[in-house]
């Protein structure tokens, strides 16, 4: 019996499909097309995604293993921005769309496993696809209208305690996968106040 090729994708990027599905349904004919620019990549610790200055061409989704997203400041300081873990989509969006090299560093805090295409790809697919085009839409207005707005907010007028508590909250068990720095860079303090939070906890 003839096995369907669908079945193969299922097997292979079931955990990319359900993500993608999550956000709107697909049809199978949309992701039977879509699987076919998508490349498996493997990327080690410290290893990187994209480095500052580049300018970003794919969109990677994190099957095992952490990323940060973070700038470096004139003086060498590491800001972190964010953090990806498994299931995730992960790129520097803005410089993406604007085809103009990119500000941020992607780099892997663990070895990693991705699932990478190329976004011009799949940009064409969006046009031929209006359920893809939709999932574009609903993934853009979440990750970078409604969550942008609320963590432009919340690093603008909470202390650090209250940073801390929203990181907990918005990245469940990463905490205990992270370097203490890691997180302080995130916050915006030192780890030594990082240490004093948890401890007054």
């Amino acid at each position: 019996m003839k096995i369907p090729p669908l079945y193969f994708v299922n097997t292979r990027m079931d955990s990319f499909v359900k993500a993608l599905n999550s956000y709107a349904p697909l049809s199978a004919a949309c992701i039977a097309e879509l699987v076919k620019i998508v490349r498996n990549k493997t990327i080690p610790k410290h290893g990187f995604l994209l480095r500052e200055g580049s300018i970003p061409k794919t969109v990677a989704f994190i099957k095992k293993g952490l990323f940060s997203y973070y700038y470096t400041t004139e003086e060498g300081t590491i800001v972190i921005k964010k953090f990806f873990a498994e299931n995730s989509f992960v790129a520097s969006t803005s410089a993406m769309l604007q085809k103009q090299p990119g500000l941020f560093n992607i780099c892997a805090l663990e070895d990693a496993e991705v699932l990478e295409y190329d976004f011009s790809s799949f940009r064409q697919l969006t046009q031929r696809f209006p359920d893809l085009a939709i999932f574009y839409i609903k993934y853009m207005e979440k990750h970078w209208i409604v969550e942008k707005e609320v963590l432009e907010i919340t690093t603008k007028y909470q202390n650090a305690r209250e940073r801390y508590l929203n990181f907990m909250i918005r990245y469940p068990g990463l905490n205990e996968r992270l370097k203490q720095h890691h997180v302080a860079s995130y916050l915006g303090i030192t780890p030594t106040q990082l240490s004093r939070i948890r401890k007054e906890l």
